[in-house]
């Protein structure tokens, strides 16, 4: 798709005050005051996140009723359960519940259901044939539950208090459970909202040891380090996309503080085994190299195998875990470019007037349902369109959703719902069950839906610049600059820039995908050449000598000792020529 370029033009005289208080760099400044941070107190607050920074979570609805009961379990020694989900955040919130509460002394355990043969979701199975005969009396879910009505009723019979811990967009009727803990509750005004699923754990776990401690729990035990299980809240926040501000911010730029230390020997061996050769690891390296290979576990097989790798404190152990996890990343990669491939040949006989659809859904009866999300993700960013992948292999349909900014995905399925067995997630993304005879009449309405409710200019990606730069004005300090606004992610993105008039001084393909190149700018004031590379590029035409205007982000690049100004290119525009 072709982008728009939009240029921010922030206030010149705010920008001015805000570069006197810090001393940084006006660039910098810039960057800041497009990200509404104006004021010096603001701005380095978000400079320098810290845990003390951290809202109190005592007001999330529920809460008190919720540590009260988890107190009552842990010193009657009752048998407690977790039952979490099979992505990246569920795991990491597994994993950091089951910690604590085994730190606390607890009787505990944790299930994680098997993605194809039991779907996400807590359900009545559970409770009937699990949970129910082994005598549980307290069941937590984490990153699920908040439509589980069914399995909550079930609970309720059989005797079992549950509390639901989730982050989900929450249905009209809450499930009748002993507590439901979830900041999107529409009574719930604490402001919690974008929390992941792990997050919303973390705060249950604040609380959880201030009411313990102020029960003189602690006096014969030390302690749990919360600050050293940031790592997790790391994991769990980047991997599930949610808005990197406030307490997410916060959490996880000390969770990649954590990461660094190498306290964790499973991150620290999934590290090595995704070849991640930086001496600081950074949320990139969460998103592309570790959540991938997690979810992989998940997707492919079990998510057991990642949830032995986060809790071993066996390094070996941790090698060979992580190991495992890679070759099913392998597999999982070379499921999804198999289906890739078959979407795109398929594309111009389903959708020959693509430009002019408003969404993208398909089914197959040959698609592993696993990897369907990754797939409907890289079509959404590539035809900038809502996309809908349904598996009917098994029978039933089973489908995973992606959308764009402007259309929310959860309120678009809300309105399809009559079609469906059953939905669930957020405005980006959302996975559902059908029937396959209800999949043509849902494709008709959806599509209705989201042609109806979203204007014609959604469908045209906007790279959103922060400001055009010239050659003179990039520099080392600027770099260093830049690099401690980390981290970066959704509502909080890495600053882009742009520069016009540039010359190629040097090109190269590297590994047929990518393309590195020095660059110019001809009648600048100094005659700096800088680094360049550009992923996942055209092959198919000379690469220009000229170039009219580029868009990058500005990095360190750091091998072998040594740190080199790189820009990383996310879009560029040819000089024409006569």
């Amino acid at each position: 798709m072709k982008e728009q370029w939009q240029i921010l033009t922030p206030d010149k005289e705010t920008v001015r005050h805000l570069c006197e208080a810090l001393k940084c760099h006006p660039v910098t400044a810039g960057v800041l005051v497009n990200r509404n941070l104006s004021s010096f107190a603001d701005a380095q607050a978000f400079i320098h996140a810290a845990l003390k920074n951290l809202r109190s979570p005592f007001g999330i609805k529920d809460m008190d009723r919720a540590v009260r009961r988890i107190h009552a379990a842990i010193v009657r020694k009752e048998k407690i359960h977790i039952f979490g989900d099979y992505d990246v955040d569920g795991i990491s919130a597994t994993v950091l519940l089951y910690e604590f509460l085994r730190a606390a002394g607890g009787l505990v355990d944790y299930y994680v259901p098997h993605r194809v043969s039991e779907g996400y979701g807590l359900r009545e199975k559970h409770i009937h044939d699990y949970v129910a005969p082994n005598h549980y009396q307290l069941l937590i879910t984490v990153d699920c539950g908040i439509s589980s009505h069914k399995a909550a009723i079930a609970a309720k019979q059989a005797g079992i208090d549950l509390i639901i811990t989730d982050h989900h967009q929450v249905p009209e009727t809450l499930p009748d459970a002993f507590a439901v803990i979830n900041p999107k509750r529409t009574d719930c005004t604490a402001g919690f909202d974008d929390a992941a699923g792990v997050g919303v754990v973390y705060f249950v776990l604040i609380c959880l040891r201030k009411y313990l401690r102020d029960m003189g729990f602690w006096m014969d035990r030390p302690e749990p380090n919360l600050k050293n299980a940031c790592d997790l809240v790391a994991l769990g926040t980047v991997a599930d996309i949610v808005p990197l501000t406030g307490e997410n911010r916060i959490l996880t730029k000390i969770g990649l503080e954590v990461i660094n230390a190498g306290l964790r020997p499973g991150i620290q061996a999934l590290l090595s085994a995704a070849a991640v050769r930086d001496p600081v690891a950074s949320e990139d390296d969460i998103s592309y190299r570790l959540a991938p290979r997690l979810n992989a576990a998940g997707r492919i097989d079990h998510a057991q195998c990642a949830i032995e790798l986060l809790t071993t404190r066996d390094s070996a152990q941790a090698r060979t875990i992580a190991d495992t996890l890679n070759g099913m990343n392998a597999k999982r990669q070379s499921i999804e470019k198999d289906i890739l491939k078959q979407i795109r040949d398929r594309l111009p006989l389903s959708y020959p007037d693509l430009t002019q659809r408003p969404a993208i859904i398909l089914s197959d009866t040959r698609w592993h349902e696993g990897v369907l999300g990754i797939v409907a993700a890289k079509l959404a960013d590539r035809y900038y369109r809502p996309v809908i992948l349904i598996s009917t292999r098994n029978g039933a349909g089973k489908g995973s959703a992606r959308s764009i900014p402007g259309f929310n995905l959860y309120e678009g399925l809300k309105l399809t719902e009559n079609y469906l067995e059953s939905f669930g997630g957020h405005a980006r993304a959302a996975g559902l069950s059908i029937k396959r005879e209800n999949i043509s009449g849902f494709t008709r309405e959806f599509e209705a839906i989201v042609k109806a409710q979203t204007e014609l200019s959604a469908f045209i990606p906007v790279l959103t610049i922060d400001q055009e730069l010239s050659f003179d004005q990039i520099s080392p300090r600027l770099a260093d600059e830049l690099e401690k606004l980390q981290p970066f992610g959704e509502g909080t993105p890495e600053p882009l820039f742009m520069s016009r008039n540039l010359k190629v001084t040097y090109s190269q393909l590297i590994g047929n995908a990518h393309r590195r190149m020095s660059l110019m700018q001809p009648g600048a004031k100094t005659d700096q050449v800088i680094s360049a590379i550009q992923f996942n590029v055209d092959t198919g035409c000379a690469f220009p000598e000229y170039l009219e205007k580029i868009a990058y982000r500005l990095r360190w690049n750091r091998w072998n000792g040594k740190k080199t100004m790189q820009m990383l290119i996310e879009a560029i525009c040819p000089k024409e020529t006569a």
